[in-house]
């Protein structure tokens, strides 16, 4: 890889690195309501989302403006439509990821992001119409073969997984449709309608206003370094390296994140599940195959 690209190459996997560690913010909060948790985490993320925005990214601003203003009504209200959706799918896969690192077991949390590239892959093959070699075909049902491995020793923990992927999966996929605009103030936009679509819930559910400086201060670190941060570097990291890349790259949280759920918290992993992880990871290089031989290839004719 050309030295230029290196640090673009380094911020892709160090933004799914910082994801990987997201579980131990998320555990300190562990005696607050799931949905307490997300609430806030919204309502933080937008203050600290627009204030990069407006210092930094105001001439992404109004070019995303300019663009709106010379569509069509109908092609405004595709858009409009897409960032509904994928506001409601985030914002799902934001609640089920924190309910399943609290309440359920970190390793499910994790799966799920073993698991999410290849549903998104499926997903862009049935919806999409996007083409899918026999091999990444392969890949896919050894991936199925894993789950319904995992899912005979512990069919929560899967079901949990599986919703959290299939989630942010299809967020993925209404993502890849929207082109034209900047994916920084995209996410803006969704968090300021996820905060509207909360709002209801949270006036009328919510006891009262927190004011524990243990929960600000984790809330704080979930909202920058496990929210904007990591989504600045990767979005900086797709300027240097192909998606494609940084489809490998990926694969740093889950592994990290298991490491944390073993190592730090110290969640039993039995046979059972090993058998079942190891299954998945060689689906996962089954899937990458092509891209993982390029780059080892690239690497070679360079040294």
């Amino acid at each position: 890889m050309p030295k230029s690209n290196l640090r673009y190459f380094f911020a892709g996997i160090l933004s799914f690195a910082i994801w990987g560690f997201f579980s131990i913010p998320l555990r300190n909060l562990k005696e607050f309501p799931s949905e307490e948790i997300l609430y806030y985490r919204i309502f933080t993320s937008l203050v600290f989302i627009w204030i990069a925005i407006f210092i930094f990214r105001r001439k992404y601003l109004k070019s995303d403006i300019a663009y709106l203003s010379s569509v069509t009504p109908k092609e405004r209200k595709i858009v409009v439509v897409q960032i509904v959706a994928s506001t409601i799918l985030l914002t799902s896969n934001w609640y089920t990821y924190i309910y399943a690192v609290n309440n359920v077991s970190l390793q499910s949390a994790a799966f799920a992001y073993m698991v999410c590239p290849l549903i998104t892959a499926f997903g862009g093959f049935i919806l999409l119409k996007e083409e899918l070699s026999r091999l990444k075909l392969l890949s896919l049902a050894i991936a199925l073969f894993s789950i319904i491995l995992l899912a005979t020793g512990s069919f929560i923990e899967v079901a949990w997984s599986v919703v959290i992927a299939t989630l942010y999966a299809f967020y993925l996929i209404i993502q890849r449709k929207m082109k034209n605009l900047d994916k920084l103030n995209v996410l803006a936009i969704q968090i300021a309608l996820a905060v509207l679509l909360m709002m209801p819930l949270y006036i009328s559910k919510h006891e009262s206003f927190p004011t524990d400086l243990w929960f600000w201060g984790n809330i704080t670190i979930v909202a920058v370094v496990f929210t904007i941060i990591p989504l600045f570097m990767s979005l900086y990291a797709l300027i240097g390296i192909p998606s494609s890349t940084l489809g490998i790259i990926i694969y740093v949280n889950p592994l990290i994140a298991f490491a944390v759920a073993i190592f730090y918290f110290n969640e039993h992993i039995d046979s059972h599940k090993l058998s079942a992880y190891l299954l998945l990871l060689v689906s996962v290089i089954v899937f990458n195959w092509s891209i993982i031989k390029d780059i080892f290839t690239f690497n070679r004719k360079n040294i």
